[in-house]
């Protein structure tokens, strides 16, 4: 055999012997993605953080509405046997008065299980003081906005806009009431008194709500809920709260409750979509169109026009 041939078939076994190793490195990194892929699928409640005793964490804020991922959320909690209590840190001036009665009976069905503490940021005002009332214990900053117990209903009137443009709205319904009171024109007779009937009402249930949970008289009721707001100092005061501070006084309350002090805060998220759409969301976040983000202009929407009766507090325009 020439040494030019035997060159060429030792150089041959070198190129073989390459290819198998970084055949076995891609096999490799192939196996580990999918494994990590598989991994970020499972449920964070039996691999995660979620799987070990903690204390659950809850964010309520913003505008509440009959949020079906948070009500879910928190019967998930209900349900896990390591969530050993659990701390709902909120901050919102409310929402619908129908979406804040789905949060309270969540919390309340929640609080059926384990210790809930509500622990209120900046705000936590009309609805949102009725889900803070769902919990067994509530704490305030001493600067923080509480109350506003009562119920509103606004609705614009562009009569005079639409006589300016020179447009005239005609309306053809089966009842006088129906439709009423609208934006189109002066609310026909008996149409206010039909709407205050019904706010006067649901108001009756949140004061009966409150009273409830928080023990008051029905001279205590009236005279606090008259929609006022309170600092956390009147708050704690008026016994709209039960003590002053932030997360660890909230903590502190739970392990008063048999909960052991050393486990970890763990906050509870929303359902993220599939792990297989990981390139999806990303291309949407680089191009500003990531589900779940609202414009600015979006949520002023969201805050001004929300649908039916309302139970938010805010500064008068």
């Amino acid at each position: 055999m020439s040494d030019h041939l035997a060159d060429d078939i030792i150089d041959r076994r070198r190129l073989r012997r390459k290819l198998t190793f970084w055949r076995v490195i891609a096999v490799g990194v192939a196996l580990a993605g999918l494994f990590a892929i598989a991994l970020a699928a499972l449920p964070e409640d039996r691999f995660g953080p979620k799987s070990r005793p903690h204390v659950a964490k809850v964010r309520i804020e913003g505008v509440i509405v009959e949020d079906e991922d948070l009500i879910q959320m928190l019967e998930d909690i209900a349900e896990s046997e390591a969530a050993k209590g659990v701390i709902l840190a909120i901050d919102s001036p409310g929402g619908t008065t129908a979406g804040g009665e789905a949060v309270y009976e969540a919390v309340r069905r929640l609080a059926e299980t384990k210790p809930v503490t509500a622990q209120i940021g900046t705000t936590g005002a009309s609805a949102a003081y009725m889900v803070a009332a769902a919990a067994d214990f509530i704490v305030a900053r001493k600067t923080s906005i509480v109350g506003s117990i009562g119920v509103i209903v606004q609705y614009p009137n562009v009569t005079e806009m639409l006589k300016k443009l020179g447009i005239d709205m005609q309306t053809i319904k089966s009842t006088p009431l129906k439709g009423e009171p609208s934006m189109f024109g002066e609310p026909v007779p008996g149409a206010e008194e039909m709407m205050r009937a019904m706010l006067l009402d649901s108001y009756q249930w949140f004061k009966d709500l409150v009273r409830e949970r928080r023990d008051f008289s029905e001279t205590e009721i009236d005279r606090i809920a008259d929609g006022s707001v309170f600092s956390g100092r009147q708050a704690l005061a008026n016994r709209l709260v039960d003590d002053l501070g932030g997360e660890e006084a909230a903590r502190n309350w739970l392990t008063g409750q048999g909960v052991d002090e050393e486990l970890d805060i763990v906050e509870w998220k929303k359902a993220e979509p599939a792990p297989n759409l990981f390139w999806a969301r990303a291309a949407a976040q680089w191009l500003g169109l990531a589900p779940g983000k609202k414009s600015p202009v979006d949520a002023i929407q969201e805050r001004l026009f929300l649908d039916g009766m309302i139970s938010v507090w805010h500064v008068g325009r």
